[in-house]
């Protein structure tokens, strides 16, 4: 059995591997260069939006699995930026891509792919959370506009965010799940209100938002009215993968055991301690593991087939995992570890105490473990739904 990549794709790993190595000091980093910068070079050069379309502001080029996957290696290895993630690239892009008309293709995708246009998600409200489709925001057609009232709660991003996609309840006599719509509106319309809610890595990475008489125009609309569930799936499937990316996790293994051999416990290196280093193995292998069942998902969606539990259990791994990892960078700094702010012993610039926090909260955000699990055994597996307790 021959498992090597060929010579056309070992070729284009040398590509790969001399374009980092000419441009890393173009990369962004806290006080370098501009990220928005970067990723136009990488679009440009292909290494960034690769398959997305041209005339939607991509590189263009033909889905190729094992190019994707040298991509990733490559940075990765190279622990430089692969360019510009979030909730527009990598949710509402492809969905886009997948339900939106030719127009909203035509003016949302490319702006998004440049981080011209930063989006942020409304979704979950007080009263609807895990039960999303519970929710309350209410749009009402009026002439050519939709008006909207209600509340959305954590909001990520959304005091920097330009625009917003957002869930509405267009039917209110409609089921719960088909009663609803996806909608796209400028977060500069009036009527919008944003306070901004402090999580545990102290920043105010969240927020509510309140709508009071908001217009939108009606063709900013993805999908049919009342299909707003099934764009919802869509957007939830990219999102539960891209809160656990296995490349973004291969360049954080990278950085932490980089770290054990510069870091000392009682004068020698962390990577000689015993403990230390055997934690460091089984996290690789889990992420390993989950690296080859990316290639599993990127194969299904090659071939345009469903990759059933391989695409389920990603978001509750992944994020569990990369918990682990920050973890285990806490401990390897020892006393240093508990630092929290501006100080000049910080490593990292204090991306492994933000991260371990950060990820602590995405076990919960964006569908719970436990929801995860739930999700596993009934729709993957095929278990019995869970009971449901009797009232009296």
């Amino acid at each position: 059995m021959d498992l090597s990549y060929g010579p056309e794709h070992e070729a284009f790993r040398q590509e790969t591997v001399a374009f980092i190595e000419a441009n890393k000091h173009l990369a962004p980093r806290p006080g370098g260069p501009s990220a928005l910068a970067w990723q136009a070079l990488l679009i440009d050069r292909g290494y960034a939006a690769r398959t997305i379309p041209r005339a939607y502001g991509g590189y263009g080029a033909d889905p190729d699995i094992l190019k994707s996957r040298i991509i990733a290696e490559e940075f990765a290895r190279a622990q430089v930026s692969p360019g510009l993630g979030g909730q527009g690239i990598s949710m509402l892009v492809p969905t886009l891509l997948e339900m939106g008309t030719e127009a909203q293709k035509v003016q949302f995708i490319g702006p998004t792919l440049r981080g011209e246009m930063l989006w942020c998600q409304g979704y979950s409200e007080p009263n609807a959370g895990s039960d999303l489709a519970s929710l309350a925001t209410k749009g009402e057609l009026v002439g050519e506009d939709w008006l909207i009232n209600g509340q959305k709660i954590w909001t990520s991003t959304a005091h920097l965010a330009h625009w917003m996609f957002c869930l509405v309840r267009t039917e209110p006599e409609a089921a719960k799940h088909e009663g609803i719509s996806f909608l796209l509106f400028s977060m500069e319309t009036p009527g919008i209100e944003i306070r901004p809610l402090v999580d545990m890595t102290g920043a105010a990475n969240f927020n509510e938002v309140f709508f009071t008489d908001v217009r939108v125009p009606q063709h900013q609309i993805v999908g049919r009215r009342g299909q707003g569930w099934q764009v919802a799936n869509s957007i939830l499937r990219h999102e539960r993968g891209s809160l656990a990316d296995p490349n973004t996790m291969l360049s954080r293994v990278n950085a932490l055991t980089d770290m054990m051999k510069s870091e000392t416990l009682d004068g020698r290196p962390v990577m000689d301690n015993p403990i230390y280093r055997d934690r460091l193995m089984q996290i690789q292998g889990r992420v390993l593991a989950m690296r080859c069942n990316d290639l599993r998902l990127l194969s299904a969606a090659v071939n345009r087939q469903n990759p059933g539990v391989a695409a389920m259990v990603v978001k509750l791994q992944g994020t569990e995992l990369r918990h682990e990892l920050e973890a285990l960078a806490i401990d390897v700094l020892g006393e240093l570890g508990l630092l929290y702010g501006d100080t000049p012993r910080l490593r990292g610039h204090g991306s492994w105490q933000r991260d371990y926090m950060y990820f602590l909260g995405l076990i919960i955000g964006g569908g719970t473990s436990q929801i995860q699990k739930n999700i596993i055994a009934e729709r993957g597996l095929g278990m019995p739904r869970e009971a449901k307790l009797a009232t009296a």
